[in-house]
């Protein structure tokens, strides 16, 4: 059963800065994709950033500059480095990751439960 679980969310003001990190578990071939996206109340979930592969990497025009995302293959983590957060940065973010499960199987998406932050103006 893999399970992708997220930490880190909580309160800030505005201009703060937070981390977010989200652990991949379970049995699996390889991690082929890792990310983040955001629901704010009302709004559609959105793609916030991704990795693919080990390094390439992709921001919404929202965030770049001011968010970095990160990954850690030794032990299946993927981090958001969040500053200068702004009060519209506020929603739940899910951690997501595109898994091959065995050898020549193709892709399946994996998502967190969510993790919420809130930032103060």
């Amino acid at each position: 059963q893999v399970q992708l679980v997220e930490s880190g969310g909580g309160l800030v003001q505005a201009g703060g800065s937070l981390r977010l990190s989200c652990a991949a578990s379970g049995s699996f071939f390889r991690i082929n994709t890792m990310g983040w996206y955001r629901q704010a109340p009302g709004n559609q979930r959105e793609l916030v950033a991704i990795i693919i592969g080990d390094d390439s990497t992709n921001y919404v025009d929202s965030v770049k500059g001011r968010f970095t995302i990160s990954r850690n293959n030794a032990n299946n983590t993927v981090n958001l480095q969040m500053s200068n957060l702004k009060p519209e940065d506020t929603a739940v973010y899910y951690c997501y990751a595109g898994l091959v499960l065995r050898v020549g199987w193709n892709s399946v998406t994996y998502w967190g439960k969510g993790t919420l932050v809130t930032v103060s103006s």
